[in-house]
């Protein structure tokens, strides 16, 4: 059976180091000259060297998306499920060690969350949650779903790693996407910041895009945490990973999500920090890189660069979030899992998005379709 794994072995984390060190200027104008890109091509465009061409690079992403996109923002809220979690995570408000009030939404919870996000015209919905198998496990999202599948068009899921079977189920129930972000994809250091809890078996969440794949789930979306590690290196490292994914379940559409470490309760503080422009740079990477890649922003953002984002490669946007779980009604004092830095309302970001000439879209897709997907699958 074919893994992600074969391929991340081929690689070594300071050997990409080095090449990222090494490419010239010439290598970056080559690049992006380029008509068909190539990983190599996306590592240049990451190198410390092509900031000297950001301008050049934000105007070809700019034209990029627009071809491939339209002039569209389609904006999306998250809901969180629970934040009861089994592991020990040094930069999550969730971590196990942290002594919190520990909270998990109950069905007449989660229907009240949901009108208060219908009512804010919400029509895609992110259900997120802490890593706790045994209370908040593939049974409990599956009755989530069921019960929220009627009131919104996409449902889209940001849980812990799961298997193959229990991908498949949520994939029959008409979960549209699976959200899973490696962290880092640095091997040696990745125990120090998960040292106790399933989330600690390094090979097991690596593997975790493959089994989405194979359950034929929609979208998958990646990313690593921005600040943990070399963001270079690590972005690198993740778009190995969506180049694999594409080849190999070319059937499902792929996005990318950039968390940039925020204040928790209980957080480390960034071991590298990554500046905005490091942040335009990386999205504008990616864009020039591959031109059919979704690219999500959340309120991790301020509002000026999400503001200055809508133009500059951004596909999907997040908006209104609570991080905490019954965040929007239900029990708005209990334990986010960061702070957001964005906190304009739904209809605020809508605002902005008509004003820089784009059109905010609540859905991208019809369940109307959903029994022919059914069909064929």
């Amino acid at each position: 059976m074919n893994s992600f794994k074969d391929v991340f072995e081929r690689y070594q984390w300071d050997e990409v180091k080095a090449r990222l060190g090494k490419v010239t200027h010439s290598d970056v104008l080559s690049s992006l000259q380029k008509k068909h890109k190539t990983l190599d091509d996306f590592l240049n465009l990451l190198s410390p060297v092509a900031t000297q061409e950001l301008e050049l690079m934000a105007k070809m992403t700019q034209r990029l998306t627009q071809k491939r996109f339209g002039k569209t923002i389609q904006l999306y809220a998250p809901m969180y499920l629970s934040n009861e979690c089994q592991n020990i995570c040094t930069y999550c408000g969730f971590s196990l060690d942290n002594d919190v009030r520990r909270k998990t939404l109950s069905d007449t919870e989660l229907m009240i969350e949901a009108s208060v996000l219908k009512s804010m015209g919400v029509n895609h919905v992110l259900l997120v949650s802490g890593e706790a198998n045994k209370t908040v496990g593939i049974s409990y999202f599956l009755n989530a779903v069921r019960l929220l599948r009627p009131h919104f068009a996409n449902i889209s899921i940001e849980v812990q790693p799961l298997s193959e079977e229990e991908y498949l189920e949520l994939h029959q129930e008409g979960v549209y996407s699976v959200l899973v972000y490696q962290e880092t994809y640095h091997q040696e250091v990745y125990k120090e910041y998960h040292p106790k809890g399933k989330k600690s078996n390094f090979h097991f969440r690596l593997d975790t895009p493959d089994r989405i794949g194979r359950a034929g789930i929609h979208k998958i979306g990646l990313g690593v945490l921005l600040g943990l590690e070399d963001w270079r290196v690590d972005s690198f490292f993740n778009a190995l990973h969506i180049d694999y994914l594409q080849k190999q379940y070319w059937k499902s559409r792929f996005s990318v999500s950039f968390p940039r470490l925020r204040p928790a309760e209980g957080i480390i503080e960034p071991n590298f920090i990554m500046e905005d422009k490091d942040l335009l740079q990386l999205i504008c990477a990616y864009r020039i890189w591959n031109e059919d890649l979704e690219i999500s922003i959340s309120t991790r953002e301020n509002e000026k660069f999400r503001n200055n984002i809508i133009s500059l490669g951004a596909t999907a946007m997040s908006a209104a979030s609570k991080t905490n779980p019954g965040g929007y009604a239900v029990d708005v004092e209990s334990l986010e899992q960061f702070e957001t830095s964005d906190e304009r309302s739904m209809e605020e970001v809508k605002t902005s998005i008509r004003k820089a000439g784009y059109d905010p879209v609540m859905k991208d897709w019809d369940p109307a379709y959903s029994g022919f997907k059914k069909l064929n699958h």
